[in-house]
């Protein structure tokens, strides 16, 4: 992804982000800080897959035809629109919706065309998941399908208890805190004893005012990584508790100690 605000990409490694955000890094997974967890909550792109498989490229560009098509702009101009309103509102969708009274699943069934291919079977995070004790979810501003596509792809669909999406959502999408009071409300979850991971740090934050352990999920190719301005943890990001550049390392080590 191109960043918004310069030419030149933006990139950050683990050792970064502690050195802005915490006192110690915490890269590796202390059980003791886990050891009261029996709901565990993911996100679903970038998250459960690493950055560089570059899913999103695919859905990117849908939104940009459609965006393109539904206002009659050529695809330079749909591109800033579409991220105007994803930084703006959370998703693309929502300020289509607010803006122009789209038709969500519509647009979701557009976005999600793409071709889960790159994604190859992953058994040890799908052992490393499975390993957890209590409840997991998918909890991501997509849909439900998307989810159960990716998932399926990766072999790890059946580890999951439910998936919260963009739907269930009433397509109010993360990092609005209603939104995660929902997920919690209707799946019961107490987030006193939840964890949350995610790769946007805007995303940790409610999760960490509700009480969730909160792992941000990082590149692990820096120099291949393209970021905007608001993916990177700074300063001002001190609900990060953990930060991984690999989830099944981390969870198949946390796994071990509890």
């Amino acid at each position: 992804m191109v960043n918004a605000d310069a030419d030149l990409p933006l990139f950050f490694g683990v050792a970064e982000v502690h050195k802005e955000t915490m006192s110690e890094p915490h890269t590796t997974p202390n059980p003791a800080d886990f050891a009261h967890i029996r709901e565990w909550v993911f996100d679903l792109d970038n998250t459960l897959y690493p950055h560089r498989i570059n899913l999103f490229a695919q859905i990117d560009r849908n939104m940009t035809a459609f965006v393109s098509e539904l206002l009659q702009l050529d695809p330079v101009e749909a591109k800033k629109l579409q991220k105007k309103y994803y930084l703006e509102h959370g998703t693309t969708l929502q300020g289509l919706m607010i803006h122009h009274k789209v038709d969500p699943n519509a647009f979701l069934e557009r976005a999600h065309a793409i071709d889960y291919s790159a994604l190859l079977p992953h058994p040890a995070l799908g052992e490393a998941i499975r390993a957890l004790p209590g409840r997991k979810f998918i909890f991501t501003n997509g849909s439900v399908p998307h989810a159960e596509a990716t998932a399926r792809a990766l072999g790890i669909l059946d580890h999951f208890d439910d998936i919260f999406d963009i739907v269930a959502a009433d397509f109010v999408p993360k990092p609005a805190g209603e939104t995660y009071d929902k997920f919690a409300a209707l799946n019961r979850v107490d987030t006193q004893r939840a964890a949350m991971f995610e790769d946007l740090p805007r995303n940790l934050k409610a999760p960490k005012e509700r009480g969730m352990k909160t792992v941000l999920i990082v590149p692990n190719n820096l120099g291949e990584t393209y970021l905007e301005s608001w993916e990177y943890a700074g300063a001002e990001d001190s609900h990060i508790d953990y930060v991984t550049e690999d989830l099944e390392r981390f969870l198949a080590t946390l796994v071990k100690g509890l």
